[in-house]
C-alpha cells in the first residue's frame, strides 16, 4: 500500500515541480523586460519610442533566455534551493551577473553601426531585474511562511532569552502549523535587545515587563530559553510567570541539542537540575569520539544509572563492538529498549553476569576480548553498606579485583569511583577507595592505562538524596534532610558520563581523575526549592547524620595535590597502589564493627613513595 501511494504521489511532485519552474521562468523573464524597460526608458529622459521600446524588449528577452539556459542547463538551479533562500539568493545574483555582463559584451563588440540599446541598459536593467526577481521570491517565501504559521487554536507564548537557541525555537515554532505554541513577543534583559524584531516578533521588555507583556499579548506560557544563564535567574523568571498567570517551560541547553536540531518537543517543563544553583562543566569538556571508534568496549553495570548513559554515550561513537554486563536482567532490558526501541534480549551484546563470579568474569573476558573496560558495577548506599560491610567487600572490593585480574591483557580500564573515597569515613568510601589502590596496583604491574574516575552526587541517578526528596513529595510525607548545613557535590549524569570518556582518551595509569563540580550544593536549600515547587505544602525535617557520613564532602584527600596538567576542569591525582594480598584474606563474615576497622586501616596505609605525576615536580 506504502509503494502504490508513493508511485502516485511521484507525479504529482513532478507537476508542482514543473509547475513552480514554469512560474519562477515567467517571473523572471518579466523582471528583465522590466528592468531593461525601465533603464532604458530613465536612460532616454523618459521618452522612449516605440521602435526604441522593441528593441529594448528583444534585448532584455536574449538576455532572460541566457539567464534561462544557465539556470536550466548549466546551474540547475530551479528546484536546488528552496525559494527565498539564502543559496538560491547566491545563485541568483551570480546568474544574473553572468547573464548581464555576457549582454553588455554582445553591445560593445562590432559590427555595431548602431547599439540597439545604450550600453549602459544591460547594467541597470540587470540591476533592476535581480531586485525584482528577488522581491518575487521574498514575497513567495512570506505567504508560504504565513500559511505554515501555527492555527490560531495554538496556545500564545512569549519566548525569553535572545540568542541563538531562542532564534532557531522561534523559526520552528512559526514553522510548524500543526505547532502546540504560536510565538507572539520576545523578552530579554539586555537595554540593547529592546525592540529588536526576530521572525517579525518584537522584545517587548525585560523580566520586569513579563507581567504587562504577559496581558498586553494574552500569552499563556513563558519560555525560558537563555544558554548558560545561572540558577537565581531562571527561578527569578519563573516567579515573575507564575505571579502573571502564565506557564512555565524551559528549552534545554544548546549543549543537548548539538546533535540535533531544535524542536518543539524540546521545550519541557522545569525540572531540578535547572535549579541546582551551578553551571554544567560538561560543555567546557572537549571529547574526542574517534578515540572509541571501530574499538571493543565492555562496560560492567551496564544497567545503572552511570552505566546504561555511559552505554548511550558511548554506542554514539560508533565503537567495533559494546558489550553490556549487569546482573540485573530487567535493567539489560530496559537498557535495550533505550537504545534500539526494542529488547529482545537476543543479541551478544548484552551479557548477564556477576562481578562476584570471578571464573564467569575471566571466561567472558577471555572470549570476548575487549580493548577497553568501563567497570561501574558496584553497590553504592552508604547506610545500608554500613550495616553490612561484608557485602561491600564481595562486590566493592572483591568484584573489583575479579575483573582487574580479569583484564591483564586489556589496554585500558576505567574504575568509577566517588567523592567519597576522598579521606573516607564510610564503608562505602572505605570499599571505593581501595578499588582506586587496587587499579593503580595493576597499573603499576601492567603499565596500561589502568585509572580511576572520582564522582559527587550524580541527579536523577537511582537512589540519589534528590530522587528520595521527589518520592517523599509525592507521597506526601514530610522531606527528611541529615542535617541544616550538610553539603554534597552534585553533577549531572551528562558530566559523570563525559569525564568517564573523557579519562579514556587523557588518562593515565594509576591516578584518578577528578571533575571541577564548583561549589558544593546544601541539601537544606535544594530540599526547599523542591518544597515550594510542590502543589501541596511540604514539612523539612531534620533526622541528624547517620553512621559513615559527613557534614561536607571533600575532593581530595589529605594527601592528595590538585594538579591539572592537561585541562583546567579536570584534577590528576596520584593514587598509591595497595597489593591484591591484602584484601583476599578479609572475612566478609566477620564481625561488622571489626570489619569497618580492617577496611579503615588499609585506606590508611601508604606507601613509603607516592607516584609523582607529571606537573605536580
Amino acid at each position: 500500500m506504502d509503494r502504490e501511494a508513493t508511485a502516485a504521489a511521484r507525479p504529482r511532485d513532478w507537476v508542482t515541480r514543473r509547475a513552480a519552474t514554469l512560474s519562477l521562468l515567467t517571473l523572471d523573464t518579466a523582471a528583465w523586460c522590466g528592468g531593461f524597460l525601465g533603464a532604458a526608458w530613465t536612460r532616454y529622459e523618459f521618452e522612449l519610442t516605440a521602435v526604441r521600446g522593441v528593441r529594448v524588449l528583444t534585448v532584455a528577452l536574449g538576455c532572460a533566455a541566457l539567464y534561462a539556459v544557465l539556470t536550466l542547463l548549466r546551474f540547475r538551479m530551479y528546484g536546488r534551493h528552496p525559494i527565498g533562500s539564502a543559496g538560491e539568493a547566491r545563485g541568483l545574483a551570480g546568474r544574473a551577473a553572468i547573464a548581464a555582463l555576457a549582454t553588455l559584451a554582445c553591445l560593445l563588440l562590432p559590427p555595431w553601426t548602431e547599439r540597439p540599446t545604450p550600453a549602459t541598459t544591460p547594467l541597470l536593467g540587470g540591476a533592476v531585474a535581480l531586485v525584482l526577481m528577488a522581491a518575487g521570491r521574498a514575497a513567495w517565501r512570506a505567504r508560504q511562511e504565513r500559511h505554515r504559521r501555527p492555527v490560531r487554536a495554538a496556545e500564545r507564548c512569549l519566548v525569553y532569552g535572545v540568542d541563538a537557541a531562542s532564534e532557531r525555537l522561534v523559526r520552528v515554532l512559526l514553522g510548524d502549523p500543526q505547532g502546540r505554541y504560536r510565538p507572539v513577543g520576545l523578552l530579554d534583559d539586555d537595554p540593547a535587545n529592546r525592540g529588536l524584531r526576530l521572525e517579525g516578533l518584537r522584545v517587548l521588555g525585560g523580566r520586569e515587563q513579563i507581567a504587562p507583556a504577559v496581558r498586553a499579548t494574552r500569552a499563556g506560557t513563558v519560555i525560558f530559553s537563555m544558554s548558560g544563564s545561572d540558577a537565581a535567574l531562571l527561578r527569578d523568571v519563573r516567579a515573575r510567570t507564575l505571579q502573571a498567570g502564565a506557564a512555565f517551560k524551559v528549552l534545554p541547553p544548546v549543549r543537548e541539542l548539538l546533535d540535533r536540531p531544535v524542536a518543539v518537543t524540546d521545550v519541557r517543563d522545569m525540572q531540578l537540575t535547572d535549579l541546582l544553583g551551578r553551571a554544567q562543566r560538561v560543555a567546557e569538556l572537549t571529547l574526542e569520539r574517534s578515540g572509541l571508534a571501530g574499538r571493543r568496549i565492555l562496560v560492567t553495570g551496564a544497567g545503572g544509572s552511570i552505566g546504561s548513559e555511559l552505554c548511550r554515550q558511548i554506542a554514539r561513537c560508533e565503537p567495533g563492538e559494546l558489550m553490556m554486563l549487569d546482573r540485573d536482567e530487567s535493567a539489560l532490558h530496559a537498557l535495550q529498549m533505550s537504545l534500539h526501541g526494542r529488547a529482545l534480549l537476543d543479541g551478544p551484546e548484552l551479557i548477564l553476569a556477576d562481578i562476584r563470579d570471578a571464573e564467569g568474569i575471566a571466561r567472558i573476558i577471555a572470549d570476548r576480548q575487549p580493548d577497553v573496560v568501563f567497570h561501574a558495577a558496584a553497590l553504592k548506599h552508604l547506610t545500608m553498606l554500613q550495616r553490612h560491610p561484608g557485602e561491600a567487600i564481595k562486590t566493592n572490593v572483591w568484584g573489583t579485583l575479579n575483573v582487574l585480574e580479569a583484564c591483564r591483557d586489556i589496554a585500558e580500564f576505567v574504575n568509577i569511583s566517588t567523592d567519597k573515597a576522598a579521606n573516607p569515613t564510610s564503608v562505602l568510601g572505605y570499599s571505593k577507595r581501595i578499588t582506586e589502590r587496587l587499579t593503580a596496583h595493576f597499573a603499576d604491574q601492567l603499565g596500561g592505562a589502568y585509572l580511576s574516575v572520582r564522582f559527587g552526587n550524580v541527579l536523577s541517578s537511582r537512589g540519589s538524596v534528590l530522587t528520595a526528596f521527589q518520592a517523599q513529595i509525592r507521597a506526601g510525607v514530610p522531606i527528611t534532610v541529615t542535617h541544616p548545613e550538610v553539603t554534597r557535590y552534585f553533577m549531572t549524569v551528562q558530566e559523570a558520563v563525559h569525564l568517564v570518556l573523557q579519562a579514556a582518551t587523557i588518562g593515565r595509569g594509576g591516578e584518578a581523575l577528578v571533575l571541577d563540580m564548583g561549589e558544593p550544593v546544601r541539601i537544606a536549600d535544594v530540599a526547599r526549592r523542591l518544597a515550594a515547587e510542590a502543589d501541596h505544602p511540604v514539612d523539612i525535617v531534620y533526622t541528624g547524620l547517620r553512621p559513615g557520613e559527613k557534614l561536607h564532602e571533600h575532593l581530595f584527600g589529605a594527601d592528595e595535590a590538585d594538579s591539572r596538567p592537561l585541562h583546567p576542569l579536570i584534577s590528576h591525582v596520584a593514587v598509591p597502589s595497595l597489593a591484591p594480598e591484602e584484601v583476599r584474606g578479609l572475612d566478609p563474615y566477620a564481625d561488622p564493627d571489626e570489619l569497618v576497622k580492617r577496611l579503615a586501616a588499609l585506606c590508611d596505609h601508604v606507601h613509603a613513595s607516592l607516584p609523582v605525576l607529571p606537573g605536580q615536580r
